[in-house]
Parts: structure tokens; C-alpha cells; sequence
């Protein structure tokens, strides 16, 4: 890992995960690699315009899609407010987003709404019903796009981050598993933020924040996995996900990225290995290893992440702000920041969450 500040490194998480998004919006979803190819050619190297009848038709290079919109307004309340305020964010949400679409696919802003946000606009808007009673089924990272921005304010208090980020998650998804792997996604980079290796320890530590009761996950194992004391009585609950396995998993992924007799080449291929679709569960393996793999270079971890084709754009996402993490945006090449539209509001605002990042709430 590079020398960083914490501020970098905060700033470098919000703006990885803004240049994913802009980066993922002309090729995004190509499930036929032999099509995205034909038409963005073998590598893409850049932003690029969306073509005809594709998802993100009539944006422009550089351009946010719908998740990354959704992402500055949960952090543009996070830097009004201070600290997150659930009724001020969804405010914004009744206010600036959901009056723009009508409950299908390709309308409203970005280009594409997503199945979470759907079924968040036909409860909402539809059926009227209040903000609790809005989460869906649905399986993917949605919520991890926009709750990273809870993930880097509160990177220095781990419950508080484990709090905020199942709250806001289940507004729009209310599977527990998701729930579960959406916080464990944002305890790891909670853990980047503060500086900490995107290594085969990770896990253990963020075990031990289960045991010491910051983590809200079930577990019996002692420490390393062993088993409990015979006679031990089952521990308390610490909180709602019943296992801590999501927290195991970036651990995997790192120490396989760090074995030589384990190689993805070219690592864009990762999309293969774990799957193109937008399951979370096939995304987390894949950007974990990115991560792990390019820990210091950002451009590698972004365009190999970008180039597997499928839910690429979910995968440049969370790849780009656990690389941004990791490298500070100091880190970060200059040409991505550049060509991102609309840049100086979004580091305005990585800055001033940064900053937020390193201290108490404000009131």
C-alpha cells in the first residue's frame, strides 16, 4: 500500500467508486464478449460514449449512470447533515429522484433504473407506502453503490458503519443474506480507509471485531476458526446477520490473488471465474480480487474490472473504491479524473466527507 493519509484514502474510496460508475456506462452489460469487442474494441482504456439501444443510450462519456447519481445524493445529504440522517436522505430520494421515473426499466435519470429502485418507486410512489416498507428482493450490490459513502464516514467506528449502512440498505433490500454481504462489503473498505491491507489478516481482524460485539454478526468459533470450549454456551446474538461468513470471504480472495499457483490471466477473466451476472454474489469474489491483486494500481484493478464484460459497471464500482482506498486518490491517474463529468463537485464533496471522515458527527 502507497503512503497515505486517511483523507486521501477516503477521498480516493468516494471518487474510485464515481470514476467505476462512469467508466462501466458505455460498455455496461455485454453478456457476448465477441459484441463488446466488436464494438469498443479488444481493450477499453477509457470513458466511453453508450451506443444505440444499449442501457445508458443518449449519456456521454464520463457521464454518471443512475447509481452513481444515486451515490452523490446520499452523499451530498451525508456533507449537509454531518452525519447520516435517514429522514434527510430520503427526503432527497421522494424530492430529486423518484418524481423522475415511472417504474420502468429505461427511464429516468442515468439512463437505466435498476430492479431495487423499481420496486422502490412502485411501493413508494404506487402504493404510497412509508419509508420501511420499501426494501425488495432483490439480489445484487445495489446497496453497496451507494452505502460505500457510509462505509468512508464512518470508517473510524465500526458499528456505527455496520448500523447506518444496514439501514439505509434495507430501504431498498430487505433479503437478510444481502443485508449481510452489503455491510461485510463495507466493513472491508471501513478497513482500507483506515489503512489497513487488503490481505489474508483482513478476515481475522474483522473477526475480532465480531467478538469484541462492533460487528453485528453471529459466531461460535473461537479464535482462527476453532471451536468452541466444550460446555461453552452459545454466545448472544451481537446482531441480525446470523452468520459472519461475508467476512471471510475478501480474505479468500486475497490470498488466492497472492498465490503463485493460482493465476486468472488476463485478470479481466475473473468475470468468468465468478461469474458475469449482477448477483452480489458473483460481483464480490470478483472485485476482491481485483483489489487484492492491483492493491496499487488503480488503472489495472479499474480496467480489467471494466473489460470482463456483464454487470461490469456494479464490478468497476466496488472494485474502484476499494483500489481508490487503498492507492488515496492522490493515486489515482489524472486522465480518469479529467474526463469525469461534473469532477470538481464530486471532489468537492469526497473532501469534505473525508473530512467528516476523520472526526465525531456533527450537529
Amino acid at each position: 500500500m502507497t503512503d497515505t493519509t486517511l483523507r486521501d484514502r477516503a477521498s480516493g474510496a468516494i471518487m474510485g467508486a464515481f470514476i467505476g460508475d462512469a467508466i462501466g456506462l458505455g460498455p455496461h452489460w455485454y453478456y457476448d464478449l465477441t459484441e463488446l469487442h466488436k464494438d469498443y474494441g479488444e481493450w477499453i482504456s477509457g470513458y466511453t460514449d453508450p451506443r444505440p439501444g444499449r442501457y445508458h443510450e443518449g449519456l456521454k462519456a464520463g457521464e454518471l449512470s443512475q447509481a452513481g447519481l444515486i451515490l452523490k445524493l446520499l452523499l451530498e445529504s451525508l456533507v449537509h447533515c454531518g452525519k447520516y440522517d435517514q429522514s434527510d436522505f430520503c427526503r432527497r430520494m421522494d424530492e430529486e429522484l423518484l418524481p423522475l421515473l415511472d417504474g420502468t426499466p429505461m427511464s429516468g435519470p442515468g439512463g437505466y433504473t435498476s430492479q431495487s429502485i423499481r420496486e422502490l418507486w412502485r411501493r413508494r410512489v404506487e402504493q404510497q407506502l412509508p419509508w420501511g416498507q420499501t426494501g425488495g428482493h432483490a439480489d445484487t450490490t445495489e446497496a453497496i453503490e451507494r452505502t460505500l459513502a457510509l462505509a468512508v464516514r464512518y470508517a473510524l467506528d465500526p458499528s456505527r458503519l455496520a448500523v447506518t449502512i444496514a439501514d439505509n440498505a434495507a430501504l431498498t433490500q430487505n433479503d437478510a443474506t444481502i443485508l449481510s454481504m452489503t455491510v461485510a462489503y463495507g466493513a472491508v473498505l471501513g478497513q482500507l480507509v483506515q489503512g489497513k491491507a487488503l490481505d489474508a489478516k483482513l478476515s481475522e481482524r474483522l473477526m475480532k471485531l465480531v467478538h469484541d460485539g462492533a460487528l453485528p454478526f453471529h459466531a461460535v468459533t473461537g479464535d482462527d476458526l476453532q471451536p468452541p470450549r466444550a460446555g461453552a454456551p452459545d454466545p448472544p446474538r451481537a446482531g441480525k446477520f446470523a452468520s459472519p461468513d461475508a467476512l471471510l470471504t475478501p480474505s479468500y480472495m486475497a490470498a488466492a490473488a497472492a498465490d503463485p499457483e493460482i493465476r486468472i490471466e488476463p485478470a479481466w477473466k475473473v468475470s468468468i471465474v465468478y461469474g458475469m451476472p449482477c448477483a452480489i454474489y458473483h460481483q464480490l469474489p470478483a472485485a476482491y480480487y481485483l483489489a487484492a491483486r492491483f492493491k496499487d494500481d488503480f488503472e489495472s484493478a479499474l480496467l480489467h474490472a471494466v473489460n470482463g464484460g456483464g454487470q461490469n459497471q456494479a464490478r468497476a464500482i466496488l472494485t474502484g473504491a476499494l483500489v481508490g482506498a487503498q492507492v488515496g486518490l492522490s493515486q489515482i491517474p489524472q486522465r480518469f479524473l479529467d474526463g469525469l463529468t461534473d469532477c470538481t463537485t464530486l471532489c468537492s464533496l469526497a473532501a469534505r466527507l473525508a473530512a467528516d471522515a476523520n472526526g465525531p458527527e456533527r450537529t
